[in-house]
């Protein structure tokens, strides 16, 4: 009786992935290190080096499909078996959905990049072009598979709300870092991209990466997930936190720090008034 069509069942994990990615995150950092620095008055600085992985859904289609249709039938033992001419058919008309639905989720995706593909070269090279211009981005370059090296810092006055990244021509995504200034003075933290539900370090989503990029082989892409540290260096009065620590002291400053992976649950947060 064989029914089962194996790529099938492995193509889930990869389609999973893409739906994931398509209705949450764009942008995940990989390796990196990150300070966000507040001074009574509001003064602020933000640095980001290193990692920031665009994941590209037609490297997720990758992952979860084949080349070429094959089918495959295992009997009641799970034995393999000959396909019947009619195993064959449904088996093919079920592999062209699955390759019609990976192609219509990729254009959407490039549609919501703002037309850019990373797993493309050329428009990888752009979307890195594009970030150059952008205040606060002093390098940039592209390692491949839509992974690239940054250095940002930028500092400024804390008189309005500041999210790290933001892309130009991309739409709204799941920020890595926001600080929220507040009528009383106080400025809220919190780096959603650093841990908890809303990130790739999540572990569901970084285990669905990982499933869909074993069962693609060695040469897929790898998952690219977060692995560094976010600091907070302030001199004024810390009300909460989510350290494990608590603040440190250091030069006349508070130093928050947070360890960030791929199994951090619970993303950084703090508030501190300025005043």
């Amino acid at each position: 009786m064989g029914k089962l069509f194996a790529p099938r069942a492995l193509a889930a994990a990869g389609v999973a992935a893409s739906s994931l990615l398509l209705s949450g995150c764009l942008l995940t950092p990989g390796a990196f290190t990150s300070q966000l620095t507040l001074s009574k008055g509001g003064a602020f600085t933000f640095t980001y080096d290193g990692e920031i992985a665009a994941m590209g859904l037609s490297d997720l289609a990758r992952m979860g499909t084949i080349d070429e249709f094959e089918p495959e039938c295992y009997d009641d033992d799970f034995e393999e078996t000959e396909c019947t001419d009619e195993e064959i058919a449904e088996q093919k008309v079920e592999w062209e959905a699955e390759q019609a639905k990976d192609k219509a989720e990729k254009e959407q995706f490039v549609q919501m990049m703002g037309g850019l593909d990373p797993a493309d070269p050329e428009s990888a090279q752009k979307l890195a072009d594009s970030l150059s211009k952008q205040a606060g981005f002093r390098s940039v370059s592209h390692k491949g598979n839509g992974v690239y090296d940054v250095d940002f810092a930028v500092s400024g006055q804390m008189t309005h709300s500041f999210v790290f990244p933001m892309v130009e021509k991309m739409p709204t995504m799941s920020p890595f870092v926001i600080a929220i200034p507040r009528g009383d003075g106080s400025v809220r933290i919190e780096a959603p991209g650093f841990g908890g539900n809303d990130s790739m370090a999540d572990p569901g989503m970084a285990m669905m990466m990982g499933m869909a990029s074993k069962q693609a082989g060695p040469d897929a892409p790898k998952a690219v997930l977060p692995d560094g540290t976010f600091t907070i260096r302030t001199d004024g009065r810390i009300l909460a936190n989510n350290t494990d620590e608590g603040p440190a002291e250091n030069g006349g400053m508070q130093v928050l720090s947070w360890d960030v992976n791929s199994t951090s649950k619970v993303a950084p947060t703090a508030l501190i008034a300025l005043d």
